[in-house]
């Protein structure tokens, strides 16, 4: 009897690290010189600025984001092709430059801090949304190009979702 319980007590340690392994989001994909841009469809690879990935429920390959800023737009919008389990964000911290943000160094966007408002042009040449992996990235390219720095779920509304001022003069970091 004794046996007969340590087994079903193994069995239910089991299932539960099973459950808990299923529930680990899948890890982020490197970015390729053929990656398409969602809502683009342009090559990603030929535009600057950082870039996103957002993983959906049952399908095999993320979709790519040439700028922060569509990737938070996505977000928040109400129409989607199926639960998000994922989502990622260039480290701009690890970025070689403006025009390399990197294929490899990709940060979970719940853990990311963005700068917000920054004269800064996107891939896409709107005005950007700016991930990086730490606060002090972010205050940094906050006192060259201004803005405010935040988390996700902070982003207003407004400053993605608005019009886009494509007079506005905004810049491309050094």
């Amino acid at each position: 009897m004794k046996q007969f319980a340590l087994v079903l007590m193994a069995l239910a340690v089991l299932g539960g690290c099973k459950e808990e392994a299923a529930k680990a989001p899948p890890a982020p994909v490197d970015l390729t010189e053929t990656a398409l841009s969602y809502f683009c469809q342009m090559n990603i690879a030929e535009h600057g600025g950082p870039k996103g990935q957002i993983h959906l429920e049952g399908y095999p390959a993320p979709i790519f984001f040439a700028q922060v800023r569509d990737l938070v737009v996505y977000l928040k919008s109400p129409e989607r092709d199926a639960d998000i389990v994922a989502i990622y964000v260039s480290d701009m911290n690890a970025a070689s430059s403006w025009e390399e943000p990197g294929f490899d160094n990709w940060i979970m966007a719940q853990e990311a801090v963005f700068v917000v408002g920054a004269r800064v042009a996107g891939g896409m040449g709107a005005q950007e949304v700016v991930p990086f992996s730490d606060a002090e990235g972010a205050q940094a390219f906050v006192e060259n190009y201004g803005g405010a720095a935040m988390t996700l779920d902070d982003i207003p509304d407004e400053d993605v979702l608005g019009p886009i001022d494509f007079k506005m003069k905004l810049e491309t970091p050094s």
